[in-house]
């Protein structure tokens, strides 16, 4: 267990990066921001900060020297590097989750061991694996690359007529996987956090709007009915405790409606993501303790903290231009914004959120 004036160091620079570094600050923790990228935000709140490239084992090196524990804000950190610093300091969470997580086939196939149920899928190594994953799935299905996808990146909806070797020449001829087409009424996520000490808790289960493969709305409590939320974090507490996970960890999900009869409500998991979560940033002005501090605590080997809500919650990215808005949004009495710091503002670019919390009666 670390102490307070203990060094916390975070790989990777973004949004992310600067709030946990701010939330560790909070608690008498540093931050040491490793990123090889020179205009990262989180170098704006930091103690410390190493700019160099993930391969730099020299520069590596001297950043486990220079902190007590590790962890990082993005799960595309080389799993490489992970297994390098985590022979000099503790990396939570452990490599193997990064390595687990960067591989959607590797992610489906773990969560599939569990017992817990995803959308069907197969693998594609080239041209004509697609077309027998077509001809076992159907369409409408999608194809997405095994690795470093995300935002609605490296992924293509086939439908009907879509030519197959020209859809996987889009994807540069990566290795893919391709997945059947879920018809979900809605998307939920669980974001929650498990201890060094096995100690488990759970945010109250979100429900999320894309808008352009990018996340535009988070809503806590979810309009969900409440043996499916108590399903929803069990199966979030179980792949936690299978990986050994240590931090905070979001579980995305897909809810699949009876069409006819009995109201009904299933769950089809769709990702994992390893670290703090956009659908969590409600809990920075909504929850007793935010996602940020929960995995500062996490991974520092303290206690963690209540996850009790403060009301309804909403959060809205500011995507792009959205965040020229500011000053009318500063004006707007209840409205908690956040602004990441970037200096370009760029087409579907996350520039910073703004929550509201509206108080709920007894």
């Amino acid at each position: 267990m670390l102490t307070p004036g203990a060094t916390i160091g975070i790989l990777g620079g973004g949004q992310l990066a600067r709030m946990l570094a701010m939330a560790g600050a909070r608690l008498g923790l540093k931050a040491h921001i490793f990123s090889p990228g020179a205009n990262e935000p989180a170098f704006d709140v930091c103690a410390a900060r190493t700019l160099a490239e993930y391969d730099d084992e020299t520069a590596l090196k001297a950043f486990a020297e220079a902190v007590d524990v590790i962890t990082y804000e993005f799960e595309n950190v080389p799993a490489a590097t992970a297994e390098f610093l985590a022979a000099r300091r503790p990396v939570r969470p452990n490599p193997q989750v990064l390595a687990l997580t960067q591989d959607r086939l590797v992610e489906k196939q773990f969560v599939q061991s569990l017992g817990i149920e995803t959308a069907a899928f197969t693998e594609v190594a080239d041209a004509g694996a697609l077309a027998r994953g077509v001809a076992k799935l159907g369409r409408p299905s999608i194809l997405k690359t095994r690795r470093l996808g995300y935002d609605g990146k490296g992924q293509i909806l086939l439908q009907g007529g879509a030519d197959l070797a020209v859809t996987f020449r889009a994807l540069g001829g990566a290795p893919c996987i391709l997945e059947s087409f879920v018809q979900f009424s809605k998307e939920i996520s669980v974001v929650a956090a498990r201890g060094a000490d096995g100690a488990f808790r759970a945010y109250d289960v979100c429900e999320n709007v894309h808008e352009h493969h990018i996340l535009a709305t988070t809503t806590t409590p979810a309009s969900i009915r409440p043996e499916t939320a108590d399903r929803a974090v069990e199966i979030a507490q179980k792949i936690a405790q299978a990986a050994d996970y240590v931090g905070v960890l979001a579980v995305e999900l897909f809810v699949i409606e009876r069409a006819v009869g009995p109201v009904w409500e299933k769950l089809v998991v769709n990702e994992i993501a390893p670290r703090v979560h956009n659908s969590g940033h409600w809990t920075l002005d909504g929850a007793t303790t935010s996602q940020f501090e929960q995995h500062m605590r996490a991974v520092a080997g303290w206690p963690l903290g209540a996850t009790r809500r403060h009301g309804r919650a909403t959060m809205r990215n500011l995507i792009g231009v959205d965040a020229n808005g500011w000053r009318e949004l500063l004006q707007e009495d209840g409205a908690c914004v956040h602004l990441y710091g970037k200096s370009e503002v760029r087409p579907g670019r996350k520039m910073g959120h703004v929550t509201r919390v509206t108080p709920e009666t007894p």
